[in-house]
């Protein structure tokens, strides 16, 4: 099989690592590296310049045998369709995992637009959730991301994958110390807004504009009473029937593309 030797022990110690990498946050942490799964995470890490190496399954290897290009400048390992299965993080998988550098971000470079419009999440706990406020991020123009040190893991398998390749694309910071950043933010002329139940109605127009933070709580528990304070506005948003309350994703997204509508009714 070109040359190379299948995997089929999972006492290999690349496979031992791949667990490692998949499992725990200090090895992605110390290795500075994360694990795609799937073509189209894959495909997204290629594109970028950020995977390292490839590991499929045989049966993806002849398949993809076909098309022989797929393995141009390809580092990568056969594994035995039985042991791919062992290692898999998805219920269904595709047959390819890849080993990808992990992006690293300063503080100043979420601030090099102009109007910096920050998403500034605590302690979102499902992985899920921040997928998909990640990917969501970038879809409404969002400038980038900063979590404090008790969000999810933002490079755990479940995540990276609900990000949909997004994560490779908005830059991101985790803050050791939240509630400073938020102090640092305002000394910089940041507007901060916070999702709250107690806040004033979210649709007024012309709130959003300039440089700005928008603050996302706990799944369960919302905001910090700490972090609340911070903020220069409590809002929230209008709610029919007896609902008190949305997805954390959901309402992020809503309060997300409506900074986005109004910015982008700014520039015209």
């Amino acid at each position: 099989m070109n040359g190379k030797t299948v995997i089929t022990s999972s006492n290999n110690p690349q496979i031992k690592n791949l667990a490692l990498l998949q499992k725990k946050a200090k090895a992605r942490n110390e290795q500075g590296l994360f694990v795609v799964e799937g073509i189209k995470m894959f495909e997204e890490a290629r594109r970028e310049g950020l995977l390292l190496k490839a590991y499929m399954s045989e049966s993806f290897y002849a398949e993809k045998t076909k098309t022989p290009e797929f393995f141009n400048g390809l580092i990568y390992e056969i594994v035995s369709d039985a042991l791919f299965r062992q290692i898999t993080d998805t219920m269904t998988p595709q047959g390819i995992m890849g080993t990808v550098k992990k992006p690293v971000y300063a503080f100043e470079d979420l601030l090099k637009a102009k109007d910096a419009f920050l998403l500034l999440l605590e302690d979102i706990r499902d992985p899920g959730n921040l997928g998909t406020i990640i990917r969501t991020a970038e879809g409404a123009g969002v400038t980038g991301i900063v979590l404090n040190r008790s969000c999810a893991d933002i490079l755990q398998p479940k995540v990276v994958r609900s990000t949909m390749g997004s994560i490779f694309r908005v830059p991101y910071y985790e803050a050791e110390d939240f509630l400073a950043f938020l102090d640092k933010l305002k000394t910089m002329g940041f507007t901060l807004y916070a999702a709250h139940l107690s806040g004033d109605l979210y649709d007024t127009e012309g709130n959003f504009r300039g440089k700005i933070g928008l603050l996302i709580g706990n799944e369960a528990n919302g905001l910090s009473d700490e972090t609340s304070s911070k903020a220069d506005n409590l809002i929230k948003i209008p709610m029919a029937g007896k609902v008190e309350s949305l997805n954390a994703a959901i309402a992020a997204a809503i309060l997300m593309y409506e900074a986005a509508r109004q910015r982008r009714k700014n520039l015209h």
